[in-house]
């Protein structure tokens, strides 16, 4: 079995969880995530299959959606609910106006400390290991992009904003960020992710869904390399130019850079990236 599968992964329980639910599922071992979701949060984790797992690189680096609740008043070692609280403070007093003014500090390029509790390695160990042992390092600022920040809900106590941001960006540091720009704290109590590129979670599925649908022996729930990669077709003629393609070796090719479905008498042979005049299969052919 081989392909993309998008999960609308339930609170409570890890990204490896689901991997590890799905080897039992599907009774395939060869699976990957494209990017971690903590146990808190909900929405979209896109699970490559087989030899698609090549490309999870690819899928990771697509701008990702969230939906964030937060409240304010007090932070957390882990900057959400399931932390514990560091600090508090009783009296504060933050209007959506307050609120509008700082999220636009944060659009654009900015810099960003990831939080302790990550899976981020330093000296070959995870931060949040580190965390757990009560030690707390310097972080290097990691440059992140938001393109979207919009207040959905607000009430000077609790709200919820919608966030569009790029690979790597820490939900949980943004709001903590926002809470000190506040003047008072902020700490991250849920998260739902809503969009992975062109993922979204009208296109997810559940665990249990999976597990009903394999029962029937219905795969509608994975997608083929084909089918989720929409890039521009390039055929190339069999005989020499496929054995080259099949090889790893280089076809000469008119289109212009960038990436491609090649096709050959019509069937879909794998994915192609053009660069110099010259189309060589990229990471699934």
């Amino acid at each position: 079995m081989e392909g993309i599968i998008t999960i609308d992964k339930p609170t409570g329980i890890t990204s490896f969880d689901v991997i590890r639910k799905l080897r039992k599922i599907l009774k395939e071992r060869r699976i990957g995530h494209t990017g971690t979701l903590d146990p808190l949060a909900t929405g979209v984790l896109v699970i490559c299959v087989g030899r698609a797992t090549k490309l999870a690189q690819d899928i990771e680096a697509y701008d990702k959606t969230y939906i964030a609740d937060f409240d304010l008043g007090y932070r957390t070692d882990t900057y959400d609910t399931e932390g514990k609280i560091l600090e508090k403070v009783e009296k504060f007093h933050v209007s959506k106006e307050d609120l509008e003014k700082s999220l636009s500090k944060f659009m654009g390029d900015i810099e960003q400390v990831p939080p302790m509790y990550s899976a981020i390695k330093v000296d070959g160990k995870k931060l949040y290991e580190l965390a757990r042992e009560g030690k707390e390092i310097e972080r290097a600022k990691r440059p992140v992009r938001i393109s979207k920040l919009e207040i959905l809900e607000f009430d000077g106590v609790k709200g919820k904003i919608l966030c569009k941001v790029s690979k790597g960006t820490y939900i949980r540091s943004l709001i903590d960020d926002l809470g000190r720009d506040l003047e008072t704290f902020a700490t991250m109590s849920g998260l739902r992710r809503t969009e992975v590129g062109h993922e979204n979670l009208e296109k997810s599925f559940t665990l249990e869904e999976i597990e009903e649908l394999m029962a029937e022996n219905n795969l509608k729930f994975i997608r083929s390399v084909e089918d989720y990669f929409n890039f521009e077709k390039v055929t190339i003629d069999s005989g020499k130019d496929k054995t080259l393609f099949l090889n790893g070796q280089r076809v000469r090719t008119k289109k212009s850079e960038g990436k491609y479905r090649v096709y050959c008498e019509g069937n879909f042979m794998g994915l192609g990236e053009v660069t110099k005049g010259l189309l060589k299969g990229y990471k699934y052919y």
